[in-house]
């Protein structure tokens, strides 16, 4: 096969790029082939070594955690988790053209590439910063042997923005999409062990026992529970690539409305058999502590959706719907 070359302004736009989908490469050998196949730009190459250090640690860690017994499958599925939440993070990073290093992890990567040779480029070259206008100030205009006119009012100007930062709601919506799959997980292939344990004794060997809470009931209100929380998933990805006020806040309220009538739902089912449970004080406890708590959710999910609709409305009246 033949070689690419490239020139001028297509060498800068095809490192730019190669920087922004090397975190996107959670699996597979494009890493290694960004490593190999980019052999002076330092940015890419630390985001390729990095990406390498830390998924491949990632991929150990979950790999080590899942034959412990019980536990393991759980503590695996939280580091894939936390992956998740990472490559998400890294690859907003990379597209914003920003150096983020990983704890310990952006250390060695930087290390490695220094070691080369080749040193890290930390800043992509791009547009010079547009000048801040300065202040207004409160002057006076008094002219040669004139007393100053009348005073002038001067008052401050309206808001426009919202004030917030991008990276903290990046990282948000990261840590929302993470959740959402984790509930997923839980409920659809591990709902099981939603049970009452118990030391018992089987063959002349003690082990742990378990005896499911869930009724059949249980299966008619997991669809539900899957369509929120898919919206969600897709709604926090949304956000992710658009970063817009209205939008975000339009989502949030659908996420909402969705959970809201989940957890309705889930209540009027209320797929639990706590009566398998041996001591009656505690089965009274949580027949009386399970349906009080989700009443609790429900009204402060629609006390915080109510606010959030009456906060979107008075912000984009006032003109001042986009972030700073």
């Amino acid at each position: 096969m033949g070689q690419l070359s490239f020139s001028g302004q297509s060498k800068n736009l095809f490192r730019r790029h190669c920087g922004q989908v090397t975190p996107l490469a959670f699996t597979g050998n494009l890493y290694y082939n960004f490593l190999v196949l980019e052999k002076k730009n330092g940015w890419v190459r630390f985001h390729a070594v990095q990406s390498i250090i830390v998924f491949g640690s990632v991929t150990v860690a979950a790999n080590i955690l899942k034959p412990i017994p019980f536990i393991g499958l759980g503590l695996s599925s939280a580091v894939y988790i936390i992956g998740v939440i990472l490559w998400i993070i890294l690859m907003v990073k990379a597209f914003n053209g920003e150096m983020y290093k990983v704890a310990w992890a952006g250390d060695m990567a930087e290390n490695i590439i220094n070691s080369s040779g080749r040193p890290i480029q930390y800043a992509e070259p791009g547009p010079p910063p547009e000048p801040q206008p300065e202040p207004a100030e409160r002057a006076e205009t008094v002219s040669e042997g004139v007393e100053p006119a009348a005073e002038r009012v001067y008052r401050p100007a309206a808001r426009k923005h919202i004030y917030g930062n991008r990276e903290a709601r990046i990282a948000g919506s990261a840590i929302a999409i993470a959740w959402s799959i984790a509930l997923l997980i839980f409920f659809n292939f591990f709902n099981r062990y939603i049970a009452y344990y118990y030391l018992g004794t089987s063959g002349g060997t003690t082990s742990w026992m378990a005896v499911p809470v869930l009724t059949a009931e249980f299966s008619w209100w997991l669809p539900i529970l899957n369509a929120t929380l898919a919206i969600s998933i897709v709604g926090h990805v949304l956000l992710i690539i658009l970063d817009r006020y209205i939008l975000r806040e339009i989502i949030h309220i659908v996420i909402d409305v969705f959970a809201m009538v989940t957890v309705i739902t889930l209540l009027s089912v209320f797929p639990f058999n706590f009566n398998v449970i041996p001591n009656a004080a505690v089965v009274t406890s949580l027949y009386f502590a399970v349906p009080a708590l989700l009443i609790i959710i429900i009204f402060g999910t629609a006390v915080g959706l109510l606010v959030r609709a009456i906060r979107l409305i008075i912000n984009v009246a006032r003109g001042a719907a986009h972030y700073e």
